[in-house]
């Protein structure tokens, strides 16, 4: 979508909310936060600060509230807000951030209980936001602490003009994605006379990278249901990380590592997610964003080519019992679909707005009224089909409204295709929930992010990588404690016994 179509989209829309931004009424603002100034935080982007950017001078306009977006590197979000509240610097109001950090962040006191303003505010329409998204990315221990302004999925993306062609069915397991991409890898897919991909992943350390391992492994480890969990034994808190399961999508994820561009090892999400919308690769694994940058004008050469399905799967499940590979049957594999087991990963869980308990009253009003506004229905459902916000669908409305998709430019049918495939995730029994635990960012972001780097670079064997994890994952946890460390996955899970 065009920068333009995207302000006009904007006024149209936006319009008949401007006047209603409030802490919980939906009556006019005016100007009942002059003076106020919001410093909300997020990571550089441009994707998830852009629309926060664009939209913070109208929500100026209509309440008198400034609202000053200050940008961090991904990789020093977590740290530098959680230090900056823990030590009382207080230099931010609000944050935009992972929802998985809540375990560091709310048990100190440092997000404020938004609960109370949520079943309050009539203009945010709580209850049409997903589920899962409301009662996981906002809820930590029953009370809401943060606003959902995206929800997040790792799904698959293919070439529907490419497969169609070649007589090819899209991925239902992890070898059917590597025969595809194979089949693709060297061959001219966007007519230009070069060699094109037969996938396309953003492999680079520190660019998210570990949750692409994740997806693959997920249908490996989990197969039970949600509550099973795929981090670690629900019993003893042992990471699943050194078991024959873990073993083979540590092979597939080396396999993907060579099926694809040259420098696919240094490839950030923007460069993976580039090359797929130009029209240079066959699949991908990615959140939402594909599919709306795939009807980019400006960039895209695969509009209406693009499908999506839900993370392919495994037919050899762990059986826990003994510790091995099995084959999926009735009893182990109880969600299975042809004998295959999907298990899709929710990964991160969605960009969502927390508050700055510290922050004075008068600007965490102000700040709470922003992120409703941020994630009302008028605004979301527009800025979740333009692709560099980086939002993708998290609400009931989102979904059900396909007139918001087709406008955007996406035909009726990629629409279906694109939302189904979310949805399918959202509605598995067995989605797999990202792990949500004190110090989630070191176990994710330093011990599994390097150890899998270093993996891909050819430097550890499978052995000694399962090794490497399980090993500085139990060393964290005894250091943080096991049993407060178990309690608090479990928790995580739902799971009460």
């Amino acid at each position: 979508m065009s920068r333009l179509l995207a302000k006009a989209l904007v006024l149209v829309v936006g319009a008949a909310v401007i006047a209603s931004c409030s802490n919980g009424s939906t009556t006019s603002t005016g100007n009942k936060f002059s003076g106020v100034t919001v410093r909300v935080v997020t990571f550089t982007g441009p994707q998830i600060a852009e629309p926060l950017q664009r939209r913070a001078p109208d929500f100026e306009k209509a309440t008198g509230a400034k609202v000053q977006v200050i940008t961090v590197p991904f990789s020093d979000l977590y740290q530098k807000v959680l230090t900056d509240f823990a030590t009382k610097t207080n230099s931010y109001d609000a944050t935009v951030f992972d929802p998985q950090w809540m375990g560091d962040y709310v048990p100190p006191g440092y997000l404020e209980d938004l609960t109370d303003r949520v079943q309050n505010d009539s203009t945010l329409q709580w209850n049409d936001i997903a589920p899962f998204f409301r009662d996981f990315s906002a809820t930590f221990k029953g009370r809401v602490y943060t606003i959902p302004l995206d929800g997040d999925f790792q799904m698959v993306y293919y070439r529907k003009d490419l497969l169609q062609k070649d007589g090819l069915q899209p991925p239902v397991t992890w070898q059917d994605y590597i025969a595809i991409a194979k089949h693709f890898q060297g061959k001219d897919l966007n007519g230009d006379g070069k060699a094109d991909y037969g996938s396309c992943l953003a492999m680079k350390r520190s660019a998210q990278s570990y949750w692409a391992w994740i997806s693959v492994a997920a249908a490996y480890l989990q197969s039970q249901g949600t509550k099973q969990g795929a981090f670690f034994n629900i019993d003893n808190m042992q990471p699943l990380t050194n078991n024959p399961a873990a073993a083979a999508a540590l092979d597939v994820y080396k396999q993907l590592s060579k099926i694809g561009p040259p420098d696919q090892l240094n490839n950030d999400v923007g460069d993976s997610r580039g090359l797929f919308v130009g029209g240079r690769c066959a699949l991908s694994l990615d959140w939402g964003d594909i599919g709306t940058l795939a009807i980019d004008k400006t960039q895209s050469k695969v509009a209406d080519k693009v499908g999506a399905v839900i993370l392919p799967g495994s037919k050899q499940v762990l059986d826990r019992s003994t510790g091995q590979l099995a084959d999926c049957n009735a009893t182990l594999c109880p969600y299975a679909t042809n004998g295959v087991n999907h298990a899709p990963f929710a990964a991160f869980g969605g960009w969502s707005g927390a508050i700055n308990k510290a922050s004075s009253s008068k600007v965490k009003d102000a700040a709470f009224a922003f992120l409703s506004y941020m994630s009302a229905p008028a605004q979301s459902s527009v800025d979740v089909t333009i692709g560099k916000t980086g939002f993708n669908p998290y609400r009931t409305s989102h979904f059900n409204n396909l007139d918001t998709w087709t406008k955007a430019g996406m035909s009726e049918q990629a629409a279906k295709d694109y939302l189904g495939a979310i949805q399918a995730s959202l509605q598995s029994p067995n989605m797999v929930l990202d792990l949500r635990i004190p110090q989630t960012a070191y176990y994710q972001q330093t011990a599994l992010d390097t150890a899998l780097a270093d993996f891909l670079a050819g430097n550890g064997s499978v052995s000694q990588t399962m090794t490497r994890i399980t090993t500085q994952w139990n060393a964290k946890t005894d250091e943080i404690g096991r049993q407060s460390q178990l309690d608090a996955y479990k928790a995580s899970l739902s799971v009460t016994k």
